[in-house]
């Protein structure tokens, strides 16, 4: 039960100098500071850390100075707590997190007035870099079940198409496709074969992506 939590969570508040009380407008926790400008800070229980934890955290965050997530900590260590993903979102958000372990000791696990994550802007470059080479719109969104057609992967079905009618050198399909060099040594997916020393050709495998993906001609 989320009671059990009260207890820990009014002392740790207490410690930071609040006066705290329960279920006060719908909120499971309102602490106080008294003064000309009053401190409110807001923490809503649970018996673990989930998305129904952070939106009630959401609809409070307007009435107050500060917002906490309170809940029990996983026994194995395997709860929401230790997600990255989550604590990254609680700190956008400037949410607060406090697990309470089983013997009612408190740990701040994010603070409040933590900084928001910073972009990356390697994995960030690496997107606009995807966006602008891939040709049209090959992949729907939310397909899960299925290879997606990166850029890479259509460059790697040029080099294919070009092969489908016998092999060939490199430098033969430098002019259409400028990385075939790289494509063709390292043969991610399998489908080129050296037939002998600086000439290639395409594999069963090779064939068989050609049918499933058509490379329609230029």
């Amino acid at each position: 039960m989320e009671t059990t939590l009260y207890k820990p969570v009014k002392r740790f508040l207490e410690s930071r100098g609040f006066s705290v009380k329960g279920e006060i407008g719908h909120c499971d926790v309102v602490g106080l500071i008294d003064g000309e400008a009053p401190v409110v800070v807001v923490c809503e229980l649970k018996m673990q850390f989930n998305m129904d934890l952070v939106l009630q955290a959401v609809d409070r965050a307007g009435v107050c100075d500060e917002v906490w997530l309170a809940a029990r900590m996983s026994k194995r260590g395997r709860g929401r707590e230790h997600d990255p993903r989550f604590r990254a979102l609680c700190r956008r958000l400037g949410f607060g997190l406090l697990g309470v372990s089983a013997n009612g000791s408190v740990d701040m696990l994010l603070s409040p007035a933590a900084l928001p994550p910073r972009r990356d802007p390697r994995r960030r470059s690496r997107l606009v870099e995807e966006h602008r080479q891939r040709r049209g719109d090959p992949a729907e969104g939310g397909s899960s079940r299925q290879p997606i057609m990166t850029a890479y992967r259509q460059e790697a079905l040029a080099c294919a198409s070009a092969l489908s009618d016998g092999p060939k050198r490199p430098r033969d399909l430098r002019p259409a496709n400028p990385n075939v060099q790289k494509i063709l040594h390292r043969n991610v997916y399998g489908w080129f074969a050296r037939r002998e020393r600086g000439i290639y050709e395409l594999t069963d495998a090779g064939r068989a992506a050609l049918l499933r993906w058509p490379v329609a001609a230029d």
